[in-house]
């Protein structure tokens, strides 16, 4: 390792997230913080929320069924004489 072009390394370094909780780990920087973290996010919690303002369940269930509503449509194939 070259001396004097790597920054400096925290073993102890901190971050802090929204939330409150503290996580210690290792960084070059000595504290960070955070709006979310794996103690408070959704996906990892359980609590997630499907947000579905504009309808878009909807309109693809739509489609959906409108594809198997309409007949499929057959192949043109070469006629052999």
């Amino acid at each position: 390792m070259k001396t004097d072009i790597h920054p400096t390394y925290f073993a102890d370094a901190k971050i802090t997230c929204a939330c409150g909780n503290i996580i210690r780990t290792g960084a070059v920087k000595k504290d960070m913080t955070v709006e979310i973290c794996s103690a408070c996010h959704p996906f990892y919690t359980g609590k997630e929320k499907l947000v579905d303002t504009a309808g878009r369940v909807e309109k693809f269930k739509a489609r959906v069924a409108k594809a198997k509503k309409a007949a499929p449509k057959k192949k043109a194939g070469k006629t052999r004489k």
